[in-house]
């Protein structure tokens, strides 16, 4: 499930009902999307940490904050790339979404599944984003060790 605000509210008490509701299934989880967490005000890392069992596919999508006093979060019902918005998604690597804590929180769960780009920034080219974009995420995915670090230094 990927919960949208429009819909529900996408955080730990809402998915954590939303869990409650399917009784735990199996088979439930989530597509993670930390834009639609940022502009929220959800930490998306911690989100991870909560569910870290729970997240079957991770959208690498990133969003700007720019709340100036006039603007919200909600939108006001203005088109994308309006810079009126309170908020908007950029290409990634140009919003304030922290991708470093996100791959680490991905790393210490356990997730194996692909990073999936999902683009959508409305001031930029698609194919100049679609490069950039693939760039950035490829630079900051890490690979975790096979040990914890001080046991390398073993005997």
């Amino acid at each position: 499930l990927e919960v949208h605000p429009s819909e529900i509210a996408y955080d730990t008490v809402t998915a954590a009902r939303a869990l409650e509701a399917v009784g735990h299934h199996e088979a439930f989880g989530f597509n993670f999307d930390p834009s639609h967490l940022v502009w929220q005000g959800v930490d998306p890392a911690r989100f991870i940490d909560r569910f870290p069992d729970r997240i079957f596919h991770c959208h690498m999508k990133d969003v700007k904050v720019s709340l100036d006093g006039d603007s919200g979060i909600l939108g006001s019902h203005l088109q994308f790339g309006d810079p009126r918005r309170g908020w908007d998604f950029v290409s990634v690597g140009r919003g304030d979404v922290d991708f470093d804590a996100i791959i680490r929180s991905l790393n210490r769960a356990g997730y194996e599944g692909p990073l999936s780009i999902e683009w959508e920034d409305s001031g930029m080219h698609r194919e100049q984003g679609a490069i950039e974009s693939c760039q950035h995420v490829r630079a900051m995915d890490i690979v975790p060790p096979h040990q914890a670090f001080e046991d390398a230094f073993g005997s």
